[in-house]
């Protein structure tokens, strides 16, 4: 249990600094992303072992989408949609998560991002000032991370 909660320490610790630093600077620096992947592919080796493989999927598929979508736009725009840190931070979640989740936590931080454009006004009257991606995928991860925990403590019977 004791381990338990040191990986949730670090999660939360992880995340929320990244989704301050993106707020503040604007950035997702790797010596962020970096240890939230791998903390991600520990917690899995050390305690979910059979999920390991789901789990490295999940961080390239995180990582692949985004990155696909990232010169998908560039090519027909010729300008940057997304930056690098977002595709690091998806992996890392991905990591955490495994590839099942990466549709759910892409969808809910579009929907969260979509909503506070919608709430701050409308279309941003600067339309070259980047919006950070990174406290939406933050709360889709920890919206993500306690949805899996509240149905994991369900008896088996029930999720059956």
């Amino acid at each position: 249990m004791m381990i338990v909660m040191l990986f949730c320490v670090i999660y939360l610790l992880l995340v929320s600094a990244l989704c301050r630093t993106d707020l503040k600077m604007g950035l997702l620096p790797d010596a962020l992303t970096c240890p939230l992947l791998w903390s991600g592919l520990l917690f899995q080796l050390c305690l979910f072992p059979e999920n390991l493989h789901d789990a490295v999927a999940g961080a390239m598929a995180g990582y692949g989408v985004l990155w696909c979508l990232y010169w998908g736009y560039r090519t027909v725009t010729g300008q940057e949609g997304i930056g690098y840190g977002d595709l690091k931070f998806l992996a890392a979640l991905g990591s955490w998560h495994r590839w099942q989740a990466l549709a759910g936590i892409l969808i809910i931080a579009a929907l969260c991002g979509l909503l506070f454009c919608l709430v701050r006004g409308g279309v941003a009257t600067n339309k070259t000032a980047p919006l950070p991606f990174g406290p939406f995928l933050a709360l889709a991860g920890l919206i993500t991370g306690y949805c899996e925990w509240q149905f994991s403590a369900l008896p088996i019977s029930f999720v059956l």
